[in-house]
């Protein structure tokens, strides 16, 4: 028996196809916005910075090459090399120093209408 659910559409994306946006001269972002989520794939040169931010959304990062090191508003400092993931409660203080030419791989829910809108100017700066 054919459920009477509406049929959702899958959509499948390749990295090398969606447009980049460079932010700064030292850190280009891709986007993929989903219905309940945000992923996007950063390249941050070594010594680019993210200016302390904070987001309602929960933001998992996972590091795919290089080092970043995330300062927390409250001092606490965690070094994310290569195969490491860290995870983001939703409005938690952060900033974010490349140590290392880094690719990073960032997971938001819900998604990022900030970034949507062009509210996003802590990573312009």
């Amino acid at each position: 028996m054919i459920s009477s659910m509406s049929k959702k559409s899958v959509s499948c994306y390749k990295w090398a196809d969606i447009p980049e946006e460079k932010l700064k001269p030292d850190i280009t972002r891709k986007v993929i916005h989903g219905e309940n989520m945000t992923i996007s794939m950063f390249s941050l040169k070594k010594g680019a910075t993210v200016d302390s931010h904070k987001h309602i959304n929960e933001q998992i990062s996972c590091i795919l090459s290089g080092a970043i090191k995330f300062v927390l508003a409250d001092g606490n400092e965690y070094v994310v090399s290569q195969g490491m993931v860290i995870h983001f409660p939703p409005d938690v203080e952060h900033a974010a120093l490349a140590l290392e030419d880094s690719v990073v791989m960032d997971v938001f829910s819900p998604p990022r209408e900030d970034w949507k809108k062009g509210a996003d100017q802590y990573l312009r700066k």
